[in-house]
């Protein structure tokens, strides 16, 4: 029996896949029990057993208010439930479900899985990335390491076949990936020497899929039925999950083919409609046009012109359409390159990253031959986190507190910032910050990670005691808080209190909370550095290097500010919109009767 496998887990928002390294250092799709490579990410509940995959999908018209799919979108939503049969169901549940599912068929085939790298988008915020990690414990692993996609679309590139012969050709290129998968638009730039594939920065929407393009297509079919019968199919839970199911495999068709035909039935009506791969293009320009602003922006973020960026990488199902592979031809002025499997490289590239992670240890040596455990243990991998780190302070002149960022998105990852507060009155017995992180856009505000509690401070402090906060990200975006009193040296161990833990702690604690103090209401002196010389002006960088003189700290521009604070309120599902078809559109649709 082998001691662990490189194992690499594509947890994806309408699809998810598994695969392990073979003794060539090759990454191997494992088929699940139906014999598929890709499974549907969606669970039935039906009886006491959860069933995932195909089955679940296509008993979804029969059973909808049973089954659950795009539980991804939800991951970290403290609030979103699904309540089938009386029990309420969160996206953890789900997702360790589809976990499961994908480690049993793999367990068929080359044994039990203890470990594995999952994937999660680069914006993912630490309370999503903590909940993937939770749902991977949940369905049975020890550990659980995650890779961003688009890194893993990368090191599938770099390391596959197509990476062998792109490393003789060029010791250096910029890639920049463009994965646009079922749930998400997932940007990076990335810079590959040899050896060594290092993000720059990244960029994305976790609100942009392949699912907003099929709502987008559902809703017009849904208003021109509506127009002609008075009936709507939306207000039909089967009836609309019928036609979900039809926009699907009719967004699939238009891919490779100039029209294709879906079927709407509501109410004892039926309708065939003929849609033009055209007409389903004008329908979505807006979101096309949305990844174009989103690709624009990574690189005028990081004043780089398309002359510097080598290759255009795309991965992620929904990059298949010819409306965004030509959006990215216009854009780029170059030829694509699309040699990665849109479905599987993501599961590859996280495959090879875990054996990056086992390539020194007695794996290697069990199933590995020697060339491909010297490869993989060449090969280095680093990324930048996607969202700012910091904490809220007391802006004098509102007296609000306000967000201070002291690690900025695109930083290279580790990294970590100690910064010193002091303490606001004598005898202080501990400290609380709020730790915060930007959201995953330029529009959305920040998400509060929780209170930092720091105990255990020494006693008889006097007013004004410097203690040193450190707030890291590890080489997986995953936030890290300790602090220690400069005076007498002394560490106190740090806990990020969840938010959705805060409030009952607040109110069978109060004595203690009494002697406790925003250390944040301060004004901070400066950030000490733990890093090696900044790409931007306050860009702390990896806790590996040596300390720089440290940049003077402000207040993050709006343009940094993200996600709203958790606990973060329920997502709703997305409703197909209700506005009516302008009547100068008919001949638009004429070709649909």
């Amino acid at each position: 029996m082998l001691p662990t496998h490189a194992v690499g887990i594509d947890l994806g928002t309408t699809y998810s896949c598994i695969s392990y390294l073979n003794e060539h250092g090759e990454p191997v799709t494992l088929a699940n029990k139906a014999g598929e490579l890709a499974t549907p990410s969606v669970v039935l509940f039906d009886g006491d057993e959860p069933i995932v995959g195909t089955e679940a999908l296509r008993s979804a018209i029969l059973f909808p208010d049973r089954v659950v799919m795009h539980a991804k979108r939800f991951m970290g939503d403290t609030e979103k439930r699904w309540t089938i049969g009386g029990r309420p169901y969160t996206a953890i549940d789900i997702s360790s479900l589809i976990l499961k599912h994908l480690l049993a068929s793999a367990r068929e085939q080359i044994g039990d899985v203890d470990q594995a790298v999952i994937t999660v988008p680069a914006q993912f915020s630490e309370a999503q990335r903590l909940a993937t990690i939770e749902a991977g414990h949940r369905a049975g692993l020890n550990r659980v390491d995650l890779i961003n996609e688009p890194v893993a679309a990368a090191l599938c590139h770099v390391l596959g076949n197509e990476g062998l012969w792109f490393t003789e050709l060029a010791e250096e290129q910029r890639i920049l990936v463009f994965d646009l998968g079922g749930g998400t638009l997932d940007l990076s730039l990335v810079k590959y020497s040899r050896d060594e594939v290092a993000v720059i920065a990244s960029d994305g929407d976790l609100r942009l899929g392949g699912i907003d393009w099929n709502e987008s297509l559902l809703t017009a079919i849904s208003e021109q039925f509506l127009k002609e019968f008075r009936l709507d199919p939306r207000q039909d839970p089967e009836s609309l999950q019928f036609l979900s199911n039809e926009v699907e495999q009719a967004k699939r068709s238009l891919s490779s083919r100039p029209k294709a035909a879906l079927t709407c039935q509501h109410a004892g009506h039926r309708k065939t409609y003929q849609v033009e791969q055209s007409q389903f293009e004008k329908l979505t320009r807006h979101l096309t046009d949305r990844t174009e602003e989103i690709t624009k922006r990574l690189l005028r973020d990081q004043k780089i012109g398309w002359a510097r960026v080598d290759v255009v990488l795309t991965t992620g199902g929904a990059s298949r359409m010819p409306m965004i592979r030509d959006r990215l031809k216009q854009l780029s002025g170059r030829t694509l390159n699309t040699s990665l499997s849109p479905d599987l490289s993501i599961a590859h590239g996280a495959t090879y990253y875990a054996g990056m992670l086992l390539s020194n240890n007695k794996f290697t040596k069990s199933i590995l031959n020697a060339a491909a455990s010297q490869r993989l243990a060449r090969v280095k991998q680093r990324s930048v986190n996607a969202r700012g780190l910091g904490i809220l302070v007391r802006d004098p002149r509102t007296n609000t507190r306000v967000p201070h960022y002291i690690i900025p998105p695109n930083t290279p990852l580790p990294a970590e910032v100690t910064q010193k507060f002091g303490t606001v009155m004598e005898g202080q017995k501990r400290v609380r910050l709020v730790v915060i992180e930007s959201g995953a856009g330029t529009k959305e505000s920040f998400v509060k990670l929780g209170d930092c509690v720091v105990d255990g401070l020494p006693p008889n402090l006097p007013e004004g005691s410097e203690i040193a906060v450190s707030i890291r990200y590890d080489e997986q975006a995953k936030v890290h808080v300790s602090a220690k009193d400069v005076t007498s040296g002394r560490r106190a161990e740090a806990e990020i209190v969840r938010a959705e833990n805060l409030k009952p702690q607040l109110t069978t604690d109060q004595k203690a909370d009494a002697d406790a103090r925003l250390v944040g209401d301060a004004t901070p002196s400066g950030p000490e550095i733990q890093s090696v010389t900044p790409t931007e002006p306050q860009a702390p960088q990896p806790a590996s290097h040596r300390q720089r003189k440290p940049p003077t700290p402000t207040v993050a521009s709006p343009h940094v500010i993200g996600r709203a604070a958790t606990p973060v309120p329920t997502v709703k599902t997305a409703k197909p919109a209700q506005e009516s078809i302008d009547p100068g559109e008919d001949e638009f649709w004429r070709s649909l009767h």
